[in-house]
């Protein structure tokens, strides 16, 4: 008799599941290869958010607005590229087995809570806006690398991540800050 396989949860399930920093959400994404579709679509989501936001600072054509979307995107990147240096080689915990694939897909879904910087296009609401989205990305990221590198302690995930994210705010703002449109 074989074992039934195990119940997937949907799409929107998933992304709720991330964003309200389920273990259990985290662990399915993690170990559901067919999940990088989605993944994607969470990382690319969360982007156009943050463009989409970013018009609270003062820009407003398409071209800032994918100007920010893009350093939103390129920002995770070098979160996830840094996280998975400092967790998989530097800090690695005594159960950790670094996938590349695990972790991207969990980092990826570690973004969910910056759909929310889309109310950043409200007068007065996009720095509190973003600052939220950074703060619950922050500890969605921990949960996720925790999963993903099978860490024991939560303090080992978040000071990986801690660190990756201030590499990864500081490469945003000099990239932004060289590169970007002026905003008021």
């Amino acid at each position: 008799m074989s074992t039934p396989a195990p119940k997937r949860s949907g799409f929107l399930q998933r992304l709720i599941g991330a964003a309200v920093l389920r273990a259990e959400a985290y662990e399915e994404v993690e170990a559901d290869r067919h999940a990088n579709g989605q993944a994607v679509a969470v990382v690319v989501c969360s982007s156009i958010a943050a463009g989409l936001g970013a018009r609270g600072f003062g820009g407003g054509g398409a071209g800032d607005v994918a100007f920010f979307a893009g350093v939103a995107l390129l920002t995770w990147v070098a979160w996830a590229g840094v996280v998975y240096q400092i967790g998989a080689r530097l800090l690695p915990g005594a159960r950790t087995r670094a996938d590349v694939g695990e972790l991207l897909r969990t980092t990826a879904f570690a973004t969910a809570p910056g759909l929310i910087r889309v109310v950043g296009m409200v007068p007065g609401l996009t720095i509190p806006s973003f600052a939220v989205a950074a703060l619950w990305m922050l500890a969605a990221m921990v949960v996720a690398v925790r999963q993903a590198l099978d860490y024991t302690s939560t303090w080992r995930a978040l000071a990986v991540c801690a660190l990756g994210w201030v590499l990864a705010i500081t490469l945003a703002v000099l990239f932004g800050t060289l590169f970007g449109p002026e905003v008021s």
